[in-house]
């Protein structure tokens, strides 16, 4: 029965970014159509009007984000990265979970990418909210991307939306030694991982056009490594995340095929790094 409890308290927390998320691309659209596009199975029709009604439609943000359980197990996180100096990789871990329309059908995205070479190390696509098929799988190819070793003592940032605090997700976050954060009350806490949903979706997903949960699936894996390995950055220096990682890896890699601003991006973040190396020494 609490398990029952906690399911359906997670699921709606996750509601409140995603209706805004909604509220943005569909200004006019009504508490029941929002209802109709997203279904969601912790509540009915009629609590999900109200539910939008008494957050004056326009749903506010979550309160209190300092640590504090209650019965349900539900925590809070303090933000941990809006000062904070990215300088490497497997350092933070920026995460969101959107939405993406197949005809008529809703079924949600799962990011997780490295603030420091924008590197998408973790993604799921699923048919639901539910935190076993949302963050727990995203997490879980970051473990597979980046290794176990490597991400011990990294921060995992993101909105408040329950799947982040679910006893499930925190178990796993604990045993990686990995630390917990999560946005106050600016929209702009959490900006990249939100301008990554809108990438993925308007220039990939879209116009790949899936028309099923398995050809999303599969176009999505696409979609990830085209954007990893494809897609220059003006902060990274025009490189790609993945080259840009390599080239950052790499102290013997000569950069002269590459353009002068493309060599000082590069020769800045080394500097940081050996900045660092020589501070922990």
């Amino acid at each position: 029965m609490l398990k029952r409890r906690r399911y359906k308290f997670e699921e709606q927390e996750q509601l409140i970014p995603m209706i805004n998320e909604l509220r943005i691309d569909h200004p006019r659209m009504s508490a029941r159509d929002i209802y109709l596009k997203l279904q969601p199975s912790c509540m009915g029709r009629d609590q999900f009007e109200r539910f939008c009604m008494d957050s004056g439609y326009r749903i506010k943000k979550l309160r209190n984000f300092r640590v504090t359980t209650n019965s349900l197990g539900v925590t809070r996180f303090p933000n941990m990265i809006k000062d904070i100096e990215v300088t490497r990789v497997n350092q933070v871990f920026v995460s969101d979970i959107t939405y993406f329309d197949i005809g008529s059908d809703t079924y949600y995205l799962t990011f997780m990418m490295d603030l420091f070479n924008r590197e998408i190390v973790g993604w799921s696509a699923s048919d639901n909210l539910r935190t076993e098929n949302t963050t727990l799988p995203a997490l879980h190819r970051v473990i597979t991307e980046r290794g176990r070793v490597n991400i011990k003592g990294a921060i995992i940032h993101s909105d408040g939306g329950g799947q982040y605090y679910c006893n499930e997700f925190k178990a796993l976050t604990k045993s990686l030694e990995m630390l917990n954060s999560m946005t106050e009350e600016k929209v702009y806490e959490n900006s990249h991982a939100e301008r990554l949903n809108g990438i993925i979706k308007n220039n990939y997903l879209y116009p790949y056009g899936p028309t099923n949960m398995t050809s999303l699936k599969k176009l999505l894996d696409k979609a990830v490594f085209m954007y990893n390995t494809g897609k220059p950055h003006k902060a990274l220096g025009k490189l790609t995340p993945s080259k840009f990682r390599s080239t950052i890896d790499n102290e013997n890699n000569s950069p002269s095929y590459l353009p002068l601003s493309t060599v000082n991006h590069i020769n800045n973040k080394r500097d940081k790094l050996s900045i660092k190396k020589v501070n922990v020494i």
